[in-house]
């Protein structure tokens, strides 16, 4: 085989011919030795067909398979499909402010529902979402969004502090408390799987009232909007400290109608003007009677049954009429041996006083 036509193999082919003629060194040789190697045994040239590629052609074999691998649209399998879906959707629930887009500032709101019931409403900015993530750096990952509702004694320290877990997707949330009356403050962000903290907004401060007719009366409170003026009422807007004006502002926001009083809120072109003698009111009362016996312990008010919680207390409102009332409850032991008897006196005396008409000319 003649010099130029071995000059035209690549190195893998001239290595290949070398090793198959027993050279000793053939795989530390240069492409020159190889060559000078095999002219000085006169090689013949070999057969092509059973021979591997060589470099360049399969070099450029690979590189054509690649640019037709680019050119081919990619196929999206269903579990990739699945997993971005997954993602997208694990995104929202970490993201705060997914309801609040249109956000400028972050605002936590603690309303009283009821003494056992708070509610929580937030508005976050998609900014405040942001700097969250850069402070948590790879700790975002799996960082949650909670709740942290605080338990305040009365020099207004925190005595206690419950993590609730919350998502995006919602901008609300209602969460169970317990010893009522209690004062209790909120604060919103995120923790991290190492417990660190990230606060993005902090409530007003709150106390439940003392358990009563809405531990025992009818359904408890359906919306909030309904009963609107209770719940700023219950959370604090008419505190000796004087009524919240972020949370008067931020409930008036979102019902559309003024809060409070009738004296706190101006009166439109469209209000009637009476003399107070025609102005009606009917008055209602109820009674809750409330307290504590062994349990299993059979109980009668009024010759009426009472049920005993498990742990022994008891609740049951009764009509209140204008008049004086004398009213037996009776408690007997589980095993009927035992009984006793307490009289409750109570009196009811309703008076109506002369109407007052409100001078609104100074308004």
């Amino acid at each position: 085989m003649s010099l130029s036509k071995l000059r035209s193999y690549t190195a893998k082919d001239l290595a290949q011919m070398a090793r198959q003629r027993g050279f000793a060194k053939w795989h530390s040789m240069r492409k020159d030795e190889l060559i000078a190697a095999l002219v000085s045994v006169g090689v013949k040239e070999p057969d092509r067909s059973r021979n591997a590629p060589s470099d360049d052609a399969g070099g450029d074999a690979e590189a054509a398979s690649q640019r037709a691998a680019a050119a081919r649209p990619r196929r999206v399998t269903a579990a990739q499909k699945k997993l971005a879906e997954m993602q997208k959707h694990r995104k929202r629930l970490q993201d705060l402010s997914v309801t609040t887009a249109t956000a400028t500032v972050d605002r936590l709101l603690l309303l009283v529902r009821d003494p056992y019931w708070l509610h929580v409403t937030w508005e976050i900015a998609p900014a405040s979402v942001a700097r969250a993530r850069t402070a948590l750096g790879q700790h975002w990952h799996g960082a949650q969004p909670v709740v942290r509702i605080g338990k305040l004694s009365d020099d207004g320290s925190v005595a206690g502090t419950r993590q609730v877990k919350v998502h995006g997707g919602v901008n609300h949330w209602y969460v169970d408390v317990a010893d009522p009356p209690s004062r209790f403050r909120a604060e919103i962000g995120y923790v991290d799987v190492s417990g660190q903290f990230y606060s993005l907004a902090r409530s007003n401060e709150v106390q439940t009232p003392e358990a009563g007719v809405t531990e025992v009366g009818e359904n408890a409170w359906s919306d909030v909007a309904r009963n609107a003026d209770k719940v700023f009422a219950l959370s604090g807007g008419y505190s000796h400290d004087g009524p919240s004006q972020e949370l008067r502002q931020a409930l008036e926001t979102r019902l559309r109608r003024p809060l409070g009083r009738p004296t706190e809120t101006r009166f439109t072109s469209s209000a009637a003007v009476t003399d107070g003698s025609s102005l009606d009111v009917q008055l209602e009362a109820d009674l809750v009677v409330r307290g504590a016996t062994e349990p299993h312990t059979h109980l009668t008010i009024q010759g009426e049954p009472v049920p005993v919680r498990e742990d022994g207390q008891f609740a049951v409102k009764l009509p209140f009429p204008d008049r004086r009332q004398v009213i037996p409850v009776v408690a007997s032991s589980a095993d009927g041996l035992h009984q006793r008897t307490i009289i409750l006196g109570v009196e009811r005396n309703t008076k109506a006083l002369e109407p007052r008409r409100r001078d609104t000319a100074a308004s």
